[in-house]
């Protein structure tokens, strides 16, 4: 895969209160075409150009690119409640409802607050078991010399893992309607923005039938479960009975929220954490030295037994292979928010309505923080070499109150996957090199595929 070097260019001081800088485009479209060839590179070529506050157009919706941490740690924490959730947010409420990861405002807080005991340490414990259990029965469906698709074997893997220890259930058969939904519900930056979308998704085209026949398949599929589960939840400790039990008690959620809350936790619960797993196995199977570490500190710390929630704390550089992993290829690649009043980013004036995105996967590879940016180096997350990195320069969780709450769900079940598997199993990769499909999420388009090999 080509790598991709992010350069700087000095620019001016700005004029204060002075709009950023940043392509025409088009006169009707702005800069739709170039965002719909490729999205990544036209935001490295507009952060080479322009600097660290661009600005552009997709048809009438202003857009404006942030790539300065320290700008990034303003909207995102400091000046959070000076924006919402963006427009290609809004669009996803088609499929996700109005959970997490499109709400916004005291909703969102006080979803937040039922949620987030479901994710404290002793219930993490408990995940991390089940975690290791199903991922070792799931290595033992592979045989030496077996070439497979990784990505499509972390996404049932994941998705297995998420049905279990979230909703206490076997979601695996609906995993092709999830990837039809997500295909074809939400789409890309460039038509996800434009002030028409809603109007095509209104239209009877083939892509919404299929998008809404999907839908319906899934919110068919959660509420019966929601039904079978509503006098069976005393005992359980997954995150469905928690909320089911509490839906008596005052502030207890309707069944339209916990159908919204189950689909947000669900995609993002496996498809995630599965991109990251994948495209750390594609990286794992270029770097053999890198490999052979891991390698070795699984077998010094496991040796044959399954690994558990304590073991990732012993786990340091496994957890560091993941880190980098996702530095290079963050699962959520873009994040955007809609400023409410006009807003000062670096001296540029920002109007109140436009769209500010802001892109780990362009600020991971800016060498200023990163230097050799393109290079794959677990140990640029030893200590002593992070020290004087800002923090907003590795945000592959997002930050703030509406930060990922499934952090570190998803971290844990990185390096307890990576264990598992990487204690039997070593790969090599085979046929052309992945491309990245950057839609909702960073993924490998058309798989990612490897030869299985035994370490024994």
């Amino acid at each position: 895969m080509k790598s991709v070097i992010i350069k700087r260019v000095p620019t001016a001081s700005p004029t204060p209160r002075a709009l950023p800088p940043g392509p025409a485009g088009s006169v009707l479209l702005g800069s739709l075409r170039e965002i719909r060839r490729d999205p990544l590179a036209f935001l490295v070529h507009a952060s080479d150009t322009y600097g660290d506050v661009v600005r552009f157009r997709i048809a009438n919706v202003p857009i404006v690119l942030l790539n300065d941490p320290g700008e990034i740690e303003r909207v995102l924490v400091t000046d959070q409640k000076r924006f919402v959730k963006g427009r290609t947010l809004a669009r996803a409420r088609r499929l996700f409802g109005n959970g997490l990861l499109t709400s916004d405002g005291e909703f969102h807080a006080s979803q937040r607050r039922q949620i987030l005991p479901g994710f404290h340490r002793p219930r993490l414990a408990e995940y991390g078991e089940t975690m290791s259990q199903i991922a070792v029965a799931h290595r033992e469906r592979w045989q030496p010399g077996q070439i497979i698709d990784i990505a499509a074997a972390m996404n049932h893997l994941t998705l297995a893992i998420a049905g279990r220890t979230l909703f206490a259930a076997d979601l695996e058969a609906l995993a092709a309607d999830l990837e039809e939904a997500q295909e074809t519900g939400i789409g890309r930056l460039g038509m996800s923005v434009l002030p028409f979308a809603p109007l095509f998704d209104r239209l009877t085209l083939p892509r919404t039938r299929r998008f809404q026949a999907a839908r319906s398949r899934l919110d068919r599929a959660l509420y019966a479960l929601i039904e079978s589960r509503r006098h069976d939840c005393d005992g359980r400790s997954d995150v469905l009975s928690q909320w089911l039990c509490a839906q008596g008690d005052a502030g207890g959620m309707t069944d339209v929220q916990i159908r919204d809350e189950m689909m947000t936790l669900l995609l993002g619960g496996y498809e995630t954490t599965s991109n990251a797993l994948a495209w750390t196995w594609y990286l794992l199977a270029q770097h053999s030295r890198v490999e052979a570490r891991l390698h070795a500190e699984l077998d010094s710390v496991l040796g044959s037994r399954i690994a558990v929630f304590d073991d990732v704390a012993h786990l340091p550089f496994t957890r560091m292979v993941l880190a980098e992993s996702m530095r290079l290829y963050p699962p959520a690649w873009l994040i955007g928010r809609v400023a409410v009043e006009d807003y000062v980013a670096a001296g540029y004036r920002l109007p109140a309505g436009s769209l500010v995105i802001m892109s780990p996967w362009l600020v991971h590879r800016n060498a200023r923080y990163f230097p050799a940016p393109e290079a794959f180096d677990p140990d640029r997350w030893l200590p002593e070499r992070q020290a004087g990195r800002p923090k907003f320069s590795y945000f592959p969780f997002g930050g703030g109150s509406r930060g990922c709450i499934g952090e570190p769900f998803a971290l844990m079940e990185g390096v307890l996957l990576l264990a598992s598997l990487g204690q039997r199993w070593k790969f090599r990769s085979v046929g052309e090199p992945p491309r990245i499909d950057p839609a909702i999420t960073l993924r490998p388009k058309s798989g990612i595929y490897v030869q299985v090999e035994d370490r024994s």
